[in-house]
Order: C-alpha cells, then structure tokens, then sequence
C-alpha cells in the first residue's frame, strides 16, 4: 500500500497566528502579576511552541523576523506599561523589594518566552547572528529599568550599608538580591557592578571611615583605637561573605584600612603612654599581637613598628649596661670611703650579672617575637640589629665577648652549670650563647678568651666533661665555621692523646728498665692549639730532672722529627708537707721549686734574692707565686714584714703554724693578666690576617684603588672583626715598604701588586 504523506497545516496568517500567542503571554504575565493562581497547562504551552515553529517554517510566509521583532516588544510594553511604573512610586528598601520582584519575575518571563520562541533560537538567530532570545530579555530590562533606577538603586544599598555599619538590622538576602542585579545585567562581565556600584560604595565606605578616625584618634588610646578598628574590618570582610561580590573584598579592605589605620599609623604606634614603646614596656602582648596583624595588611606597614621595636631593645640593653656600670662605680665609691673594709668592687664577670640579664631580655624578646609578632623576618633583622647596638659596647671596662667566654667557662667548670643555672637546661643556656655569637662584632676576642678558659679548664681537671666541651665547640662551628674552631677542637684532642700516652710511657720504663721515684704523668700538647706557650726558665730539683730527662728519651724514640718545651706553670705537682699536722699539697711546678727552696738554705728565713737564685724565676714570676703561697686562703709562708705586699726586701719563712682542717691542700696557681695578653694577641693576630687579606686581594686583582681595597679588606673580615681603617692603612703602608706593594706612578691612591 502507497505511503500517505501528512498534510500540511494551512498556511497561518500573522496576525492570527500572534493574537493566539499574545493571549498565552497575556496569561502568563498575569500569573506573575498575581492575578492567576497558575500559568498556563504544559499542554497550552506546547501549543504556543507549535504555533511558533509552524509560522517560521511556512515557505510562502515565514514570520521569524516578524516574531522575533514582536519577541522583543513584549518586554519593552510590559516593562514600559506594569514594571517601571510600580517601581518609580516605591521608595528606599521598599523599592529594593519591589526591584528584586521585579528581577525575580523578568528572569522566569525570559526563561518561559525562551521556550516558546525556541525555534527562532535554534534556526533564524544562528542564521543572521542576532542576539539570542535569553541575551534579548536580559538587555531590555538592562536597557530599561537598570538604566532608569540603578542610581535610585545604589543609593538605597548605600542607604542600608550605613545603617548596617552603625549597627542596626537589616536585610542582608535583600541586599545580596539587589547587588546580584548590577553583577547579572552585565551578562557575563562585572563592569555594571564595578562601575555603577562598587566605586561608589567605595568611596562611601572611604568617608564613612575617615570620620570614625578621626573621632576615635582623638578619644581612644592606640590599644582602645586598633580594638575597634579590628571589629569593623572584621565586620567588612564578613559584609562581602554577605553580599558583596567577592572580587571587590581586597579593594574595599583596602579602603577601610587606608583610612582607619594607613592614614593614622604614625600616630598610633608613637602615643605616648600607649603606642609600641608603651605596649612593650608593659608587656601587654595581646594589644602587641593585634597591632602586628592589623598592620602587616598594610605595604611596609610593619617596618615603623619594627623600628620602634628595636628601639625599645636598644634602651633595654642600654639601661642594663648602665646599671652594671653604676653598681661597679658605687663598689668603687664605697672602697675609697671605706664602707667595704677596703674590699675591691666586683668585677662585673664575676657574678656574671650581664650575661644573666642579657639572656632573660633576650628571651624575653623572642617571646615577643614569637608570640606577638609570628616570627616576622622584620621583627627578627630589628632584634638583630638591637643586640648588635648594644653588644659591641663596653660593660664597666670589659667587653660583651669576654663577658660571654667567662660566662661559658663558669656553666663549663665541675659543677658550674648547677650552681650558676640552678634548674635551667645547661644545652639551652649554651645555645643561647652561640646565638649571641650573630650580635657580636669582635668575634675573634671571643675566641681567644673562650680558647684561654677552656686551656685552664682542660688542664686543671676542670671541666664539667669532654662531651659537654664537644658540644659546645660543635655548635661554635656550625655558627661561626670550620676555621674558628679549629685550634680549639685541637685543644681536646690534644687531652684524648694524652690519655693514651700515658699507658705508652709506662711500658716504656718497665722495657728500658727505668725507674723514677715518684709517678709522673705527662700531657703534650700541640703548641699551635694552646694560648700563652711561654717556656719559663727555672732551676729545677734533681729527681725532677730525672723524670723530665726519662720522658724525653721516651718521646724522643717515638717523635724523632719533634721536640718538647716544657710548660712549668701548666701543670701540678703532689707534695707532702709536714707542719703541725701532714698535708698533701697540689701545687703547680713553679710553686713546688718555691717550697722545695726552703730544704735548699742555711736557717729557717730566706729573703727575696736568695729564693730567687735557687729558683732561677724571674723576678714578675717569684713574686707571683711568694704572694699566692704567703698571702692568699692558705699561708703556707709568712712573710716579714707582716704586709700585704710583697717586694724584694721582704724574707720569707714556712709557716709552722700553718693548721686546716682538710689534709689534702689544692693551692690556686697566681692568676696571670690573661686580659691585657689576649688583647695583645688579639692585636696582633687582626694585624697578620689585615695583611694576608690584603695580600689575598691585591695577588687576584693586581692592580687596585684605595678606597676599594680597604672596602673590599673589610668585607673579607667582618665575620671575624671589624678591621680598624686606620690600622689597614698602617698595614699597607708596611707592605708597601716590604715590596709586597707599590703606589702607582701615576696615582698615588693606587696600588700595583709585586710578584
């Protein structure tokens, strides 16, 4: 049977076909109107789409262009007739409910006409490139109403904003509705929103905080200020989360702290009784904390704090070395009047008061640090700076690095640490310490004075042990490098070779048959590692020769290529003493050969000259030593005449008198200068690496300015010391007149190297 094609629908004239479409809209904008409960059936819409494909596929009339033309002017009367005409009677937030309705109610008259038309979308629109159905009903609102009211609009959100600033209820989904508005007739970008809203809301928000300043400046301290300040920009950024668009929260944040901080900061962190110095004076740590945050959302909003800061750690560091000053001069005072008995003020070093107090600042400041300012890299550069100010001054006479080394040698010593730091971790203490060490500028002084402690503790049997000194020394090294270390780890070792040289030269003298008549223990020491190698000329007893001349034969056959030099006043000697009682004496060597020189004279009294010719001790020695035997805690001598003072025409006697209740005696060696000769070696030292460095520079360079070897000397230098400028002139002048240097024919502020 033969297909039967279905007929076509008779052809549909233009204005029928749209008084049958135009009585569904009709219908339709009633129901958004409310006077019908309902739109229209699925059934009757389908049919407005099927009157709307037939009228656009008829092939004698097609009525797209037609109805896509009608199409629009649907919004256009209903917007010109219903819309506009309610909203320009409504007012404030009234009109912004009504807006909204409106929007709402565009949007679903947009979506539902999108269908019916959706052929003219499909076909005619893609066809001839015109705006698609959706963009047509979004544009005529544009077009119309936001161009008429978006001003009214704005004024009203404004309005509302205010109010909410102040602190009254408001509708916030309201005003998120009416803002999505600008954002959405700008189908796709935000210049609606920006340009016609967010520069003016900006500058609202701009006035309206510069007038709270302006009161609150007056009114409040900083702490007062920053607390309400803190709440309203807390309050903006939740006002974005609310309603506002996203996008514009760093600019409207911007704002708000331009005005209520950026503008006023210099104010604010410098009042008097409460602005950065005041907070830190008092310690109160969350107003410092809070500051911190509020300004660090500025640009370089943290350097005038920072500043300040350091300038209050200065202070700190200055008044504490102005008590230690002032403590030390009143002692001074009192002695001269004779308030002490005469007593000797206190060295500042000896109670270690400096390095207390500096430590507790320190930590103090850290705490700050940590707590108030995050750790804040320019928070830690102006506490650097800080204890730099301060740490490279004077301390009633001495400096901050002899101070450290003598600190570090009294936690160091046997039972230092418990009775210096009580309950306090000794490997904090010590880390401490080594941080300290980035403050200082003289670091090379802190290296001598830590190497001539840690010598007497070493060799004293002093030290709290071999483990604590390693970790001390490592954590120098890691701090301060390889090289400055170097003879000081040689130091312990020296001490661990020793040891096992020790079991060698008794096995020595039981192969060769030698005996010698009292025990002997020997430590060798490498004298490049060691401070203050100086051999001391002196008449030594002969079964101390005996013993002397064993161990070098000894050492001899095993170091052929070496030699020893024996350092008398480093060592200790045991002897028995027979007063009213018998005492075991430890002694050093030079003041056993003072002792043993009253078994050596004709009577019981010996003057000066005569103990000195038996000794063979220079005249600074023999009275070094007269005075520890005859005048300190244990009188083993007595003197004549009875003084305290000791001279060449005094004489000298054992004392039979001599009583303790303890049988074995340490005497304390006579204390050298150590201070005037590590300066002088100090001094000298700086001297060498001063020539070597410019050595260094002028063999790569050849040819050089003065200006730019003296820049480049100290830049070579200064993690060691700060080189004196006068003294690095004085070097190359002397390197000039060794020929290691010649000025220049030409310009005498050049130097060329000689090969």
């Amino acid at each position: 049977m033969p297909a039967v094609k279905p007929s076509r629908p008779d052809k549909i004239d233009l204005e029928a076909g749209w008084r049958e479409i135009k009585a569904g809209i009709d219908e339709f904008l009633d129901f958004l109107e409310g006077s019908r409960d309902e739109p229209a059936s699925a059934t009757a819409n389908m049919g407005m789409y099927t009157k709307v494909y037939n009228m656009c596929t008829q092939k004698t009339a097609d009525c797209s262009e037609k109805l896509y033309t009608r199409y629009k002017k649907v919004y256009e009367e209903y917007i010109s007739e219903v819309v506009l005409k309610t909203l320009r009677e409504s007012h404030d937030e009234f009109f912004l409910k009504s807006l909204v309705a409106r929007w709402k109610n565009h949007k679903l008259l947009t979506k539902w006409l999108s269908k019916i038309f959706n052929y003219l979308d499909r076909y005619y629109i893609v066809r001839y490139n015109l705006p698609r159905l959706h963009n047509v009903g979004i544009e005529s609102f544009r077009n119309s109403v936001y161009k008429e009211l978006h001003v009214k609009a704005r004024l009203a959100v404004l309005k509302e904003m205010e109010k909410d600033r102040e602190g009254e209820i408001v509708d916030t989904d309201l005003l998120r509705d009416t803002l999505s508005i600008f954002q959405e007739v700008g189908m796709g970008t935000m210049d609606a929103y920006k340009n016609d809203f967010e520069v003016y809301m900006l500058e609202c928000t701009g006035e309206y905080y510069q007038k709270c300043a302006s009161a609150w400046i007056q009114e409040d301290s900083t702490a007062d200020y920053l607390k309400k300040a803190e709440v309203r920009l807390q309050e903006e950024e939740a006002r974005v989360d609310k309603y506002l668009h996203v996008e514009g929260k760093s600019e409207l944040l911007k704002e708000a702290y331009g005005k209520l901080l950026e503008q006023h900061q210099a104010v604010l962190l410098a009042k008097q009784d409460s602005g950065v110095y005041a907070l830190l004076r008092e310690e109160r740590t969350e107003d410092l904390a809070r500051m911190f945050r509020l300004f660090s959302r500025l640009t370089n909003g943290l350097e005038p704090m920072a500043k300040i800061f350091k300038t209050f750690i200065v202070d700190s560091g200055i008044e504490l070395i102005d008590g230690i000053n002032e403590s030390v001069a009143q002692a001074e005072a009192n002695r001269e009047a004779g308030k002490e008995g005469g007593k000797r003020p206190k060295d500042p070093s000896a109670d270690h008061a400096f390095m207390r107090k500096a430590i507790e600042l320190h930590d103090r400041f850290m705490e700050v640090l940590r707590d108030c300012f995050d750790s804040s890299p320019v928070f830690h550069k102006a506490l650097k700076e800080a204890f730099e100010s301060f740490f490279n001054k004077s301390v009633a006479g001495h400096s901050v690095p002899e101070l450290m080394a003598t600190f570090s040698d009294a936690i160091l010593k046997k039972g230092g640490a418990a009775k210096l730091l009580g309950e306090d971790d000794i490997d904090s203490v010590l880390d401490k310490l080594v941080k300290f060490m980035e403050y200082i500028s003289d670091r090379d002084m802190f290296s001598e004075f830590y190497r001539t402690r840690l010598s007497r503790r070493l060799l004293n049997a002093n030290s709290s042990g071999e483990e604590t000194e390693k970790s001390m020394l490592s954590r120098l090294k890691q701090q301060c490098g390889a090289n400055f270390t170097n003879k000081m780890e040689g130091m312990v070792s020296d001490l661990i070779s020793a040891r096992e040289k020790e079991q060698d030269f008794v096995l020595w003298l039981e192969r060769n048959n030698v005996s010698l008549d009292h025990e002997m223990n020997v430590t060798v020491l490498t004298s490049g590692h060691w401070p203050n190698m100086v051999q001391l000329n002196m008449n030594i007893t002969d079964d101390m020769i005996e013993s002397l001349e064993a161990y070098n034969r000894y050492y001899e056959e095993a170091n052929a290529s070496r030699k020893l030099a024996w350092q008398f006043e480093k060592g200790s000697v045991s002897i028995r003493a027979q007063f009213e009682k018998t005492y075991d004496l430890i002694v050093s060597p030079i003041q056993a050969i003072v002792l043993t020189a009253f078994d050596r004279i004709d009577g019981d009294k010996a003057t000066f000259g005569q103990l000195q010719e038996i000794t063979g001790l220079d005249e600074g020695a023999l009275l070094r030593n007269l005075h520890s035997l005859s005048l300190n805690k244990y009188k083993l001598l007595s003197k004549t005449p009875a003084d305290k003072r000791i001279t060449k025409e005094c004489s000298f006697e054992v004392n039979t008198k001599f009583s303790d209740r303890q049988r074995r005696i340490r005497i304390q060696a006579p204390p050298l200068d150590d201070r005037k000769k590590v300066k002088e070696d100090v001094a000298q030292d700086r001297k060498h690496q001063i020539e070597a460095a410019i050595v260094r520079i002028m063999k790569s360079r050849k040819t050089l300015g003065h200006s730019d070897l003296v820049s480049e000397c100290i830049t070579q230098l200064q993690k060691l010391f700060t080189p004196d400028v006068r003294l690095i002139k004085k070097c190359i002048e002397g390197l000039i007149e060794r020929e290691y240097l010649a000025r220049d024919g030409e310009n005498a502020a050049v130097y060329n190297y000689l090969a």
